[in-house]
């Protein structure tokens, strides 16, 4: 097996391992994560959050194995925990000696004596099913390993406090069934060799660091639900499995997995070994090989602009044509008054389509993918789709979005909605609620009018409506050009005028395929945004110079959703950004230092991904998700879109 370790901390680098995290994923929706020191720290951790409506539904079964061995004579346990009294005990990230990602796997050493034992976590692909496997690699006395599976049962947002709660656990020949209640969905603690012994009591008050950090419920009960026991001895190895399947075949488990070797950069490839995890089923009746993306882990679902947003990267720079086309043939299906979903809630409920852009992504995520592959043939088959759109958006749908007859520019927003991707609301108040005419849209706009008249001739429809359309919105989106600040509106024609504010938003007029400014007006934008919102780690949100601008995204829900979008730095810009700088300047070596600045973010929080957000200021600290589908997938395709040279990617 050939195997490159991208990612690998040695022992003078664990100090850090509590707020370094690890995550892998199975296709339809389920995950595993950690922290490397084995310490709880969100809600979101376990070993086994199951997709139970797929590919949502997420439900944490598996909390965390707590490991003890015993050595020559002394006990030892390699497990962490830290409790609502503050105290860690055990302490087992000391034996820690080292910690890598193979690939996407993640892999600990941990030294007892003059013994090694290997532990790795893997996720059964279409499956709801974690293994982990132990291997005592060097040893020169047999080892007694002793395992207590934690476990629960509750929404993945959700903490538990079990007071009198009793789960009904039986034993078979594999190991444990354990069911939390009657109705629930039974799940099993498997090995190949180890014998389970049920043991169904509770551990309480565990503390979640980051919980607290984030305003909520930091305190949680676990499940000591059985111990698994077995004698090691060097070479030999266990494996447990955690499932929601009644049967495991140990025989047929694959526990060594090929990782490609290609002439990328280290960074990169780790990036395109993480671009599948966001990739996810979502079957339909009439669809039942649906697909879509996973906007985030670890509590996003699939989003209509961050599929759009990110398909591209995820897909059609990592070769997987096949998934792209089959998430455009999904999202046809959901296409409603000319609109996209926002996105789909968990409960099952209808779709939400309280979005301005996602439609509009839509097109340019399908004009990629013909770029991509020339498939005539899909185009031909989502046209008439791609047409209703712009005739919904023209004649008027939801939300007021509708064409303004006087300069052919779109308009969006009402009192109360949040229609743009800086979407943050709390309570009643949109934060920033960019009613109007906002100038990302527009772009879109415009590039969705070209779109469509390049698709009408390649079907042989007439593509004048297109075209005339275009035309207009291109005079009509000078009137976004500030002359006097020497870069465009946010957003003209709001209920107070015109929006002078900064923010990253104009970058896509230059970033996109066809841009309605002039090559000077072009230059300007990157110019002035670079100077004020670029930051190693994305674009900031808002200008250090506005009085509203806030450098940490921290504190409560409330607190941290009122500077979401006032400051805070988002990951997934810095590839638009960078395409733009590419385009102005045609300078491929500074472009991609640009985008190598990222590099590093990959040893710094979410192992080998990319984070959603980060601090305005300096040192940027990661926060939001630890992996996020727009922020991988973007620069990717700015990698792949420099590297080749091309800007029609």
């Amino acid at each position: 097996m050939e195997t490159f370790e991208s990612i690998a901390l040695g022992k003078q680098t664990l100090f850090d391992a509590e707020n370094r995290e690890w995550i892998i994923t199975n296709g339809i929706g389920g995950y595993a994560s950690g922290t490397v020191a084995g310490l709880l720290t969100r809600r979101y951790h376990g070993l086994l959050v199951a997709a139970l409506d797929l590919p949502l539904g997420r439900t944490l079964l598996v909390t965390k194995c707590e490991e003890i061995v015993g050595y020559g004579g002394t006990e030892y346990s390699l497990s962490s925990n830290r409790w609502e009294s503050q105290a860690v005990n055990p302490d087992g990230y000391r034996y820690i000696e080292s910690f890598c990602l193979e690939g996407a796997i993640p892999v600990w050493k941990y030294a007892i004596g003059d013994a090694l034992l290997e532990k790795r976590i893997w996720m059964e692909p279409k499956a709801n099913t974690t293994y982990v496997q132990y291997q005592l690699q060097r040893a020169s006395l047999p080892m007694k390993f002793s395992c207590k599976a934690m476990v629960n049962y509750r929404g993945y947002h959700n903490t538990t406090h079990a007071g009198h709660w009793h789960f009904d656990i039986i034993a078979n020949s594999q190991g444990l069934k354990v069911q939390a209640f009657p109705g629930a969905v039974p799940f099993y603690v498997f090995s190949d060799k180890a014998k389970g012994t049920i043991r169904n009591e509770w551990y309480n008050g565990y503390f979640l660091k980051i919980e607290q950090e984030r305003g909520l419920d930091c305190v949680e009960d676990h499940l000591h639900a059985g111990t698994f026991d077995v004698v090691l001895k060097e070479g030999e190895s266990l494996i447990l499995a955690f499932t929601t399947n009644p049967s495991v075949d140990f025989s047929r488990i694959q526990t060594n997995h090929k990782i490609e070797i290609s002439q990328k950069p280290f960074w990169i490839r780790q990036l395109l070994l993480t671009a599948d995890s966001f990739i996810v089923d979502r079957a339909l009746p009439q669809f039942p090989e649906g697909k879509t993306i996973i906007a985030g882990y670890h509590w996003f679902g699939d989003w209509g602009r961050d599929t759009m947003i990110s398909l591209p990267g995820l897909t059609l720079t990592t070769g997987r044509v096949d998934v792209a086309k089959t998430i455009l043939q999904t999202f046809a299906k959901y296409v409603n008054q000319g609109m996209l979903p926002n996105c789909f809630p968990e409960s099952g409920k209808a779709p939400e389509y309280n979005t301005v852009d996602a439609s509009l992504w839509y097109f340019e995520a399908i004009r990629a993918y013909y770029t991509a592959t020339k498939d005539r043939k899909l185009v031909e088959e989502i046209f008439p789709v791609l047409s209703d759109m712009i005739h919904w958006h023209q004649k008027g749908t939801r939300y007021q979005i509708h064409v303004d007859p006087k300069d052919g520019l779109l308009y969006a927003g009402e009192a109360g909605v949040q229609l743009t991707w800086m979407d943050a609301k709390i309570g009643g108040w949109v934060v920033t609620p960019r009613v109007g005419k906002p100038v990302e849209v527009n772009a879109l706009w415009y590039n969705a009018l070209k779109i469509m008249g390049d698709f009408s001739r390649l079907l042989g429809h007439p593509p004048e409506i297109f075209d005339t359309a275009a035309q207009k919105v291109a005079i009509g989106f000078q009137r976004f050009w500030n002359q006097q600040l020497g870069f465009c509106f946010d957003v003209i024609d709001g209920p107070d005028g015109n929006d002078p504010t900064l923010r990253p938003n104009q970058i896509f007029a230059v970033s996109l395929l066809w841009s309605p400014l002039s090559e000077d007006q072009q230059k300007a934008i990157v110019e002035g945004v670079g100077r004020e919102l670029l930051t190693p780690r994305g674009l900031r949100s808002l200008s250090p110079a506005d009085s509203r601008y806030r450098g940490r995204y921290e504190g409560t829900p409330s607190e941290r959703d009122s500077v979401y979008h006032q400051g805070t730095v988002w990951g997934y810009l810095l590839g638009p950004y960078s395409l733009a700088h590419f385009k102005v300047f045609k300078n491929k070596i500074a472009a991609f230092k640009i985008l190598g600045s990222m590099a590093d973010h990959l040893m710094e929080a979410g192992l080998g991904t990319c984070s959603e957000i980060f601090d305005g200021d300096s040192p940027f600290t990661p926060r939001g998700c630890i992996s996020q589908a727009w922020t991988v997938a973007e620069i990717l395709r700015a990698w792949h879109s420099i590297q080749e040279e091309r800007h029609d990617l």
